[in-house]
């Protein structure tokens, strides 16, 4: 049986590349204990179960007569809808065989208490994170009972909130699947979750860690206002408490199984209530976890963490999705009186009618333009808080999921606004202050820029250097393409590969190299159409030998190195194994047929020999330079530097700076090292003067001087040398582009007053 025939598959057998199979969720918790994060261990039911169990009821006919000509938009008949088909599934008897492996895998982990989960195939990805439209059940015990949950959670896809959801997102009913992760139970003491960047300001320097006593529902919810914790990500230094008094917590009902609640709400004694949620030096263990997810994933993550005694585990992560740009001056505050004051949760000023809501089945009431005021909402909200134009809730912290789906819609939200339900009147007009945390009473209007008048100002600020944009993933290239941006100066091949799955050399051995090629091509094709013809600059694969490694069957090819940082990578490896080299290059070709604007940039160039080698291989497979093709070399080892000449002389057409790499290499600093964390900087002198000497070569020798490490990102001043040092082009992180672009056009003006 092949594994996407399999009924059960364990964590350590899937990676993230399993989403069809098991689902966002799914695939993220395979990921990471492969990854060797702290993961409390399970199984996952496979989505080929669940089309599997479609099959053999043939429900599928039923649900589809059912949902014919629904209409999302009427909630009432959707809650209809939506009952009946959940009816429909639940009653359906389910397959003995797998009844039978579901039991199985149960008893083979070792019974007792687990948490089943649901895990669609459409969530928890980069472009949809409405996670949390199917159910979840804690504390289940029993096999009968396990096999019983994993049914409900196959019926709880078709839930209002995920079928309007999908509506929303255009997904088809009958080709999503779901999974279903089975769990040990973390018996959390504290848990809370954790967001790798700040998520209001979408500050990328800090961690925002939040905490409760008890079960970690009790924060997603919002009903409890947690602890918030703000480190400093670099220094790994708290910057900032707040202690949330917290009066009762949520655990395990020890009378559950008896037709009561599985989890009940507890009192805490006077003193726990406010106490610090966790010790200063478990909030550290958290962030360094924190940090080690983002560099897995190469992406901001929102996580969610429980504690057991004294053990911290990671129970999900998935990709942030609201990330903003950031504006260049922050939103001046309203000076009135207050109404309610709150937890700034989702920037942003707006005035409406207060529509106060007690409970999901009187979402109805809300209409396009209203604020939409809430005890808690939960994903039952949804339909509702996509018609307001602001969101109000009496508890929560910035991770509930009012602030988080408010950031998603882009709307302000305010929370812990304790007595927001009570404080107003049905219809009452107010101004919600997002940026701030406040609610007034009427109207308020100020003599501002909105952001739609400050993003068309930006949209019409032109500068010499041009502003290009780091980018990895196919699913961000149209909304970035969109924005005030002069293409793309690095597009990384890592994430395309691992969606991939498969190392080249084992495709190639099996005669499926045409299969990467063309799996390739598809993902640079998303890149190159989206910004045509602005240029796409494509840097070659740079995966060590741990990352090849990790791909299905990259074992037999690759080679256990004690540094892969220092190891086999970059060009090095082209000129060894040419084969694997000429299929990326046959896909860049493929996508060139029809959009000439991707280029071709080598990255990790130890010496000009390499460099010339990889060339001859380039352009022996056709691409050969000209002027709608260039080829780049990455500038990140000291030897680059020091003979850059020689470099350019090779025949390369322009450089960019990987300021990441060579400040490591130049300071002698493992850049994921956290005890020396402070000690690396770009702007260190030795760093500084090889930046300038870098950049004023390749101007007195006529190519393109670039940066696309994290520096610019960080560091205003430095991108203020780089224009004055002569760099043609900067390409920065996607939420500074605008930051960038302004900073650039200050410069440039000042340069030319001097002149």
């Amino acid at each position: 049986m092949s594994q996407s025939e399999r009924i059960v598959v364990w964590f350590n057998e899937v990676s993230k590349n399993d989403v069809a199979l098991v689902g966002g969720k799914g695939a993220n918790l395979g990921e990471m204990t492969n990854a060797d994060i702290p993961v409390p261990p399970g199984f996952i039911v496979t989505a080929e179960a669940y089309f599997d169990f479609l099959r053999q009821t043939k429900l599928t006919g039923k649900i589809r007569k059912l949902m014919e000509d629904i209409n999302v938009n009427d909630s009432k008949k959707l809650q209809e809808v939506a009952a009946q088909v959940r009816r429909v599934i639940s009653n359906a008897p389910m397959p003995p065989e797998i009844a039978r492996e579901i039991g199985q895998a149960y008893k083979k982990m070792g019974g007792g208490l687990v948490a089943v989960r649901s895990s669609a195939t459409a969530e928890d990805l980069p472009e949809a994170s409405f996670a949390g439209q199917q159910r979840t059940f804690l504390n289940v015990e029993g096999e009968k009972e396990v096999i019983a949950a994993v049914q409900e959670c196959w019926a709880s896809l078709f839930e209002a909130r995920a079928i309007f959801y999908r509506e929303q997102q255009g997904f088809d009913h009958f080709e999503v699947g779901l999974a279903v992760p089975v769990q040990r139970m973390v018996k959390s003491q504290t848990s809370g979750v954790m967001f790798t960047v700040e998520p209001v300001t979408n500050d990328a320097s800090k961690v925002i860690v939040e905490a409760v006593f008890g079960l970690g529902e009790a924060i997603v919810s919002g009903e409890v206002t947690p602890d918030m914790y703000v480190i400093d990500k670099k220094k790994q230094k708290i910057i900032n408490k707040e202690i949330a008094k917290q009066e009762w917590q949520l655990i395990k009902n020890p009378s559950a199984g008896n037709g009561n609640e599985a989890n009940i709400k507890v009192p805490l004694s006077e003193t726990a209530q406010t106490e610090q949620k966790l010790k200063d030096d478990e909030i550290i263990q958290l962030v360094k976890l924190a940090k080690q997810l983002e560099d897995h994933y190469q992406f901001p993550q929102d996580i969610e963490w429980a504690k057991e005694d004294s053990k911290i585990y990671i129970v999900q992560t998935r990709p942030i999705t609201t990330i903003k740009e950031q504006t260049a001056e922050a939103e001046p505050e309203i000076t009135l009186p207050a109404l309610l004051v709150g937890a700034a949760a989702s920037p942003g000023i707006a005035s409406g009618p207060a529509r106060i809501i007690l409970d999901a089945s009187q979402i109805d009431k809300v209409r396009k333009g209203d604020i939409l005021v809430a005890e808690v909402t939960t994903p039952d909200f949804v339909p509702a808080m996509k018609r307001a134009v602001a969101i109000v809730t009496n508890r929560g912290g910035r991770t509930a999921h009012a602030a988080i789906v408010s950031r998603e819609l882009g709307i302000p939200c305010v929370v812990g606004a304790e007595g927001a339900t009570t404080a107003m009147t049905d219809g009452q007009i107010i101004t919600v202050d997002g940026s701030h945390g406040k609610v007034y009473d009427g109207k308020v209007t100020r003599r501002i820029k909105t952001t739609a008048v400050t993003h068309m100002l930006r949209d019409t600020i032109k500068t010499r250097t041009k502003v290009y944009v780091n980018l990895a993933q196919p699913e961000l290239a149209d909304r970035v393409a969109a924005r005030n941006v002069d293409g793309v100066g690095l597009l990384r091949a890592e994430f395309m590969v691992a969606q991939i799955g498969e190392h080249p050399s084992h495709m190639i051995k099996e005669g499926r190299g045409s299969e990467f090629v063309e799996k390739l091509a598809k993902g640079l094709k998303n890149f190159a159409k989206a910004f045509h013809p602005r240029q796409v600059v494509y840097r070659t694969t740079d995966l060590k030998t741990n990352e090849y490694r990790a791909l299905k069957g990259g074992e037999k090819y690759e080679e256990v190195e004690e540094n892969p940082m220092l190891g086999y990578r970059g060009a090095s490896r082209y000129i060894t194994d040419v084969d694997t080299f000429k299929l990326e290059l046959a896909a860049i070709k493929k996508v060139r047929e029809k959009y000439n604007n991707l280029w071709v940039m080598i990255p990790f160039v130890r010496t000009v020999k390499e460099l010339a080698e990889a060339l001859k291989i380039i352009e022996s497979e056709g691409l050969k330079r000209s002027e709608d093709f260039k080829i780049w070399m990455m500038v990140e080892v000291p030897s680059n530097i020091i003979l850059l000449d020689k470099f350019i002389a090779a025949g390369i057409d322009g450089i960019s700076i990987g300021s990441n790499d060579l400040t490591q290499l130049i300071l002698g600093i493992d850049r994921d090292n956290a005890r020396l964390a402070e000690k690396f900087d770009e702007r260190d002198e030795a760093v500084m003067l090889s930046l300038e000497r870098a950049i004023k070569i390749a101007k007195k020798k006529g190519v393109t001087s670039s940066i696309c490490g994290q520096a610019p990102s960080d560091y205003p001043e430095l991108t203020e040398k780089l224009v004055e040092w002569g760099i043609t082009s900067i390409s920065v992180n996607p939420d500074v582009i605008d930051k960038t672009r302004e900073i650039i056009a200050s410069v440039e003006k000042r340069l030319r007053n001097k002149g």
